[in-house]
């Protein structure tokens, strides 16, 4: 008798528990940061193309690299750049060279105006 009464609470703490597991899996490979207009505006480029532009600032990105399991580094890297390209745009900058390779989530852009 208490077996059948403790059933439903199973059922439901298990469905709650994969649910909630299924939610922290799908974020982890969700982007959480959108390109602005502006920041659509904003190119990147390697260093080689920047000759003749003009230097406006650095920009620094950081983003979460896990979300209860870790991210997948082609997704952080992606919402670096789209944080660093946002952050140009409010510079005034037409675009951005990464200065390093992004490390825990977090990377330095230099900012350029190229008319």
């Amino acid at each position: 008798m208490l077996q059948s009464q403790l059933t439903p609470y199973l059922s439901r703490k298990s469905l709650l528990a994969s649910a909630a597991s299924l939610l922290c899996l799908t974020l982890a490979g969700c982007n959480f940061v959108s390109l602005t207009d502006a920041g659509s505006q904003v190119a990147q480029y390697a260093p080689t193309d920047i000759a003749g532009c003009t230097f406006v600032g650095t920009v620094s990105s950081k983003t979460q690299d896990k979300v209860v399991v870790s991210r997948g580094n082609d997704k952080v890297r992606e919402e670096l750049i789209v944080i660093a390209r946002n952050r140009a745009a409010d510079l005034g900058a037409t675009g951005i060279v990464a200065e390093r390779q992004d490390t825990d989530g977090q990377q330095d852009f230099k900012a350029y105006r190229c008319d």
